[in-house]
């Protein structure tokens, strides 16, 4: 397992006229430009298979004068080599850095591809422990769902680690990188691009398809008040799954009802003495139709809240 790496960022040599090609993860993904140097793939709303080979989140990168920033790598080397050759087809500016806006598999495992272009890896404090103690979970899943040969080298932990906030320097760009208490993960990082005011929220922001609560219910709800103050700043959202907007309260409201319905049938539930069964049956319901893989995941949010909450 790469544990540190450091040296002058590799040049990428292929330069394209092409700013978005139709391919597989064998081969290129397509890139929308929304900004400026700013780039995103948006992934399937899908479990992560051996069709897809684990692109199911939404991927991004930055280019600046001198550097390329790379935030998030995709769910597999596959689709991280994928997302390499689609930076290389726009530019021939070197990655330098490669951003993890969290720990899960289906945002940190093409990080594989890019260790050999000498970028460094940033992520949130708590990133690397929490990787560690997940990581043969992780790749255990990814031989038995996408059918790869997998090993250690795919679990590619991070040069440096934010603790509170941070800047990185592209060459006449800037990146503001926050860290956040414990929401959707312990370890969620987001990222701001102030030239274009775009807002990579990581999987802070979950669009259509349904939320995943892995960390506190109530600490992403704060978290997505805190993200929401200012929203003058910010001209382009990119959530972690899902469409990408412009109107970052409107992207949050439905979250926050999704969220919020959970809190209170939960609440309602501890305080009249039913267990973890009745509120499993009982919570949120009416959310079901409005959301992607609700069934996959809605039970396993409720599980999450009722234990942190009956402690409240």
């Amino acid at each position: 397992m790469r544990l540190a790496q450091s040296g002058r960022c590799a040049v990428l040599v292929m330069l394209y006229a092409v700013t978005g090609v139709a391919a597989t993860p064998a081969e290129r993904l397509d890139v929308a430009q929304i900004a400026d140097g700013v780039f995103v793939h948006e992934g399937a709303q899908a479990e992560a298979d051996d069709t897809n080979q684990g692109d199911i989140a939404n991927l991004a990168f930055v280019i600046g004068r001198d550097c390329v920033a790379v935030i998030d790598t995709g769910g597999s080397p596959a689709v991280g080599q994928a997302l390499r050759r689609s930076i290389e087809a726009v530019t021939a500016t070197p990655v330098c850095y490669v951003i993890n806006t969290h720990m899960h598999p289906d945002h940190v495992l093409g990080n594989r591809a890019f260790v050999e272009a000498e970028t460094r890896f940033i992520a949130a404090a708590g990133f690397q422990r929490a990787l560690a103690a997940r990581g043969t979970t992780y790749l255990d899943r990814a031989e038995d769902t996408m059918g790869m040969t997998v090993d250690r080298d795919w679990l590619v932990m991070p040069d440096q680690v934010v603790e509170d906030h941070t800047e990185l320097d592209l060459g006449g760009r800037r990146l503001e990188l926050t860290a956040w208490p414990s929401a959707h993960t312990n370890n969620d990082l987001s990222v701001f691009d102030s030239a274009s005011r775009t807002l990579f929220t990581g999987d802070l922001l979950f669009v259509d398809r349904v939320p995943a609560i892995d960390a506190s219910l109530t600490g992403w709800l704060a978290v997505m008040d805190t993200l929401a103050a200012k929203p003058e700043r910010i001209a382009h959202v990119v959530p972690g799954h899902g469409p990408i907007g412009t109107d970052l309260a409107s992207m949050l409201a439905s979250q926050r009802r999704y969220l919020s319905a959970i809190r209170d049938d939960v609440s309602r539930a501890i305080a009249a003495g039913y267990d973890l069964n009745h509120a499993l049956d009982h919570t949120a319901l009416g959310e079901r139709d409005r959301w992607l893989l609700f069934d996959d995941y809605h039970k396993r949010n409720v599980t999450v809240a009722y234990t942190e909450l009956e402690w409240r």
